[in-house]
This record gives structure tokens, sequence and C-alpha cells, in this order.
């Protein structure tokens, strides 16, 4: 599985989003800012990136 293709904080299901006057993106989790294509080894994938993974996967066999 080529988790280096998805592994980015966006796709993590701990990743926020928050609009307010400025548009800020963190980490629910971890309690702190960050920017969507930061990478963390805390990383969980939302359950639609996972099915995306397991499909390019099913593909590469």
């Amino acid at each position: 599985m080529n988790i280096e293709r998805f592994h980015c904080c966006a796709t993590c299901i701990h990743y926020e989003v928050v609009k307010k006057e400025q548009t800020t993106y963190r980490c629910a989790r971890l309690g702190f800012e960050t920017r969507p294509i930061y990478q963390f080894n805390c990383w969980e994938p939302k359950e639609v990136v996972k099915r995306k993974m397991e499909k390019e996967n099913r593909q590469l066999d």
C-alpha cells in the first residue's frame, strides 16, 4: 500500500478546519495548529481515504 501518497494532516480523522475571522487548521487530537500537507506519525486516515488506499492496493495486485 502506498501510504505516502495519502499520508497528510488533511486526510486524518483528527484534522479540523476552524472558520472564524480567519480560517485555521488544527489537530483536534494534539490541540495545535497544523497545515493540510504536514505529516505526523499519529496519522489515522479518514474512512474515505482508507477505502481509496485499499482500492489502489487491489489495483496494484
